[in-house]
């Protein structure tokens, strides 16, 4: 218990309480068997004591997969389940959008720019003792990515049809979300991209709440 008590502090209350709030339930059944087989690649890595490395591939890796790999990290660290990595990666490089950044600064991040240009590098920050997570758009098979020993977690039907074979993955799980860049430049702009940043905070809470 008090080492619990010490990651609760340690983690930015802000994220924790909006974590806290977040409500699994609302999770529809069809997309918890979407998200079963990630369940079930993290539980048995669990098991077995090995390193979780999950890379979220995109075809820009520049808002979805992004959004799904800081959650990821915060919320396995959340429920304090250890050796998690998550990555993320395109089929091809742009740059992370900016609105991206700004939407998850608003659910509590820390962000940071270590670089700027037309591929800027981010610091996102989740708690006061744990490396920030390093955000900038690169390809899937990018060095800074994991080369094997991974699940590839697909996160737009485009990348998904143009990626039928992720060289090194372990296990391929498609885990799809509508483009909030649909809503680029429209007065639903803010709305959209903090609606699918809590849609995938929520289904990734589901998926790291079922590890025992």
């Amino acid at each position: 218990m008090k080492l619990q008590r010490i990651m609760k502090t340690n983690m930015n209350v802000e994220i924790k309480n909006l974590i806290d709030s977040l409500n699994t339930s609302e999770v529809p059944n069809e997309r918890k068997e979407i998200l079963q087989p990630l369940v079930e690649y993290i539980q048995e890595k669990k098991d077995k004591n090995e390193t979780i490395r999950l890379n979220f591939i995109c075809t820009h890796n520049s808002r979805r997969s992004h959004l799904s790999q800081i959650w990821a990290q915060a919320i396995s660290f959340y429920y304090e389940i250890k050796n998690v990595y998550s990555y993320s990666g395109g089929t091809e490089a742009t740059a992370l959008f900016p609105k991206v950044a700004e939407t998850l600064q608003k659910n509590g991040f820390e962000m940071m720019y270590l670089s700027e240009g037309e591929n800027p590098i981010y610091a996102f920050k989740y708690a006061q003792n744990e490396a920030p997570i390093i955000g900038f758009s690169k390809e899937y098979f990018s060095e800074f990515n994991p080369k094997s020993n991974f699940a590839a977690i697909m996160t737009c039907s485009q990348a998904d049809g143009g990626c039928p074979f992720i060289a090194g993955a372990e296990k391929r799980v498609p885990i799809t979300y509508e483009d909030p860049k649909l809503f680029d430049g429209t007065e639903q702009q803010d709305e959209k991209y903090l609606e699918r940043s809590l849609e995938i905070a929520t289904e990734l809470k589901f998926v790291f709440s079922q590890i025992k």
